[in-house]
């Protein structure tokens, strides 16, 4: 069953694949782990980023045909745990990549890190603290 070994997909659907890619790749640092190359008339347009060889990844996709437009809220959070605090220089870069610096709902967040939005209005936290 769900044990450490589990890969984990998270998706959400996106306006701009190549935005998301910038934000996403560019900005914060992931590794394109696959994405279509053509349009298949049908199927949906996918981009999958994620930490190579890590154990998670995140699916974005986009169905030309039958947009959905990203409906996050305040609270659709994507943490990460660095440890120390964000280098102003990756947030920068984040902005930069098409993303939004933004103060969190939960003051917690703005204790512990930074917040931005991507391009598709998801939150991204870089959080000082470590797990565990």
């Amino acid at each position: 069953m769900i044990n450490t070994q589990t890969h984990i997909r998270v998706a959400r659907p996106s306006r701009d694949l190549g935005a998301a890619e910038r934000f996403y790749v560019d900005g914060l640092g992931l590794d394109v782990v696959w994405r279509s190359t053509e349009r298949v008339p049908g199927e949906h347009d996918l981009l999958m980023v994620g930490p190579a060889g890590g154990g998670w990844h995140f699916e974005l996709t986009l169905d030309p045909d039958h947009p959905i437009e990203p409906s996050p809220t305040v609270d659709d959070l994507f943490v990460v745990y660095l440890g120390e605090a964000p280098d102003e220089e990756l947030v920068r870069r984040l902005v930069e990549c098409g993303g939004t610096r933004v103060p969190s709902h939960n003051p917690y967040w703005d204790e512990c890190g930074v917040t931005v939005e991507d391009p598709d209005g998801y939150r991204l936290v870089l959080c000082s603290r470590t797990w565990g």
